[in-house]
């Protein structure tokens, strides 16, 4: 038999705001932090029905903005609530911030056989093509080089494949 050295959860009263400016105490089970905020998951206490014609006590478990739903009970220390914090970002992605999704898509133009043509878009992009398949990068450079092939500007795909396509230098050549 295997125990586990870790305590099981003990919830703590704390107040719940509702709507229709009603207030209720329940029990906060754990704390979760988010890139912008705080989650609390708390059980409110409810009836349910039980067998028969009976009706029993009852708990509704929900996540909750904190502290947009929730206020502090008195004297009740909170130090001992199990938290998830948020693991602290990389060295890279504090520097460079935020990365959109890597791949491009294809989005066919209208029209049959060789040549059709459509566009290459960054997977991210507005005007990408719901499901279609995501394309690494040496694919999506031999679709745009493809007659009638085009890269979206508005998502990037131009500014980003062109260089590629084009070699580093262009637009920097001496004059």
């Amino acid at each position: 038999m295997t125990t586990s050295s870790a305590p099981e959860p003990v919830p703590v009263p704390i107040r719940v705001l509702l709507p229709g400016d009603q207030e209720v105490v329940a029990r906060l089970w754990c704390r979760r932090q988010r890139p912008d905020d705080w989650r609390y998951e708390v059980g409110l206490p409810a009836y349910r029905n039980g067998p028969g014609d009976s009706v029993e006590p009852a708990e509704y478990r929900v996540w909750v903005r904190a502290p947009d739903h929730v206020r502090p009970v008195d004297g009740i220390s909170y130090g001992a609530v199990l938290t998830e914090y948020l693991s602290k970002p990389s060295v890279v992605d504090q520097v460079l911030g935020p990365r959109r999704a890597s791949g491009w898509v294809m989005a066919k133009a209208d029209g049959c056989g060789p040549g059709r043509g459509g566009v290459v878009h960054a997977v991210d992009c507005d005007e990408a093509p719901a499901r279609a398949p995501v394309l690494p990068l040496e694919r999506a450079l031999d679709v745009a080089q493809q007659p009638g092939v085009r890269l979206c500007s508005l998502c990037g795909g131009a500014a980003e494949l062109d260089p590629v396509l084009q070699g580093f230098d262009c637009g920097f050549e001496e004059t």
